[in-house]
């Protein structure tokens, strides 16, 4: 009864890490997923005016965290009988969250670059970070084509 448990909650845990990995879209300037299709954006452009490299910081630690507390609370309450059980348990699950969210947090850090353009419409200067993409790279003073999308935006160089 207890394997069989444990395998039900190892498939689920897995069924969650593959949804969420399945979920993930390509940020670049020059990929769209279905939900881009068929929907008006506001085009604007602009002049390139300062880039900064930057680090993208994942949003997947709550999954790993989870995941690691589930397993580790598993593998916890393998060891010893009664309330040692328990206790390895407790502190498994607490190690394994902590080591599930910080492998979740090295796993999902992507390196971006922070764009600031002045717009050729009005003059107004804005600033959009997206995922750095080594097939499209920018440089002060390129003409770009900001595309909108409520409050959403992606550079595309010209």
């Amino acid at each position: 009864m207890r394997g069989t448990m444990m395998r039900h909650i190892l498939l689920c845990i897995c069924i969650a890490l593959v949804g969420v990995i399945g979920c993930s879209s390509n940020p670049y300037g020059d990929s769209y997923g279905v939900a881009d299709t068929r929907t008006i954006q506001q085009v604007r452009y602009g002049t390139i005016v300062k880039t900064e490299p930057v680090s993208i910081e994942g949003e997947g630690q709550l999954v790993g965290a989870l995941a690691g507390a589930a397993v580790g609370g598993i593998l916890g309450s393998k060891i010893g009988g009664g309330s040692g059980s328990d206790i390895a348990a407790i502190g498994g699950g607490v190690l394994g969250g902590y080591a599930g969210s910080k492998a979740a947090e090295g796993v999902s850090r992507r390196n971006g670059v922070n764009l600031t353009i002045k717009m050729d419409d009005n003059g107004e200067t804005i600033a959009i970070v997206q995922e750095a993409n080594p097939n499209m790279m920018f440089r002060v003073g390129q003409k770009v084509r900001v595309n909108i999308d409520g409050r959403n935006a992606r550079v595309v160089p010209m």
